[in-house]
């Protein structure tokens, strides 16, 4: 989601019954003068449903 922090995040994913198991940052790039220039990163965070025991 846009401007969540990581920590708010995580704690969404938690809630929702997952547990994340990868975390990949991906850079973003606009383009200055016809030369791409660093803008920022993207958070992606791959999760796996926790099963609960019964």
């Amino acid at each position: 989601m846009e401007n969540e922090t990581i920590d708010d995040c995580l704690d969404r994913i938690n809630q929702e019954g997952y547990q994340p198991t990868r975390r990949v940052e991906e850079p973003i790039f606009i383009e200055e003068n016809g030369q791409p220039v660093p803008n920022g990163r993207k958070i992606v965070f791959d999760a796996k449903l926790v099963k609960h025991e019964h």
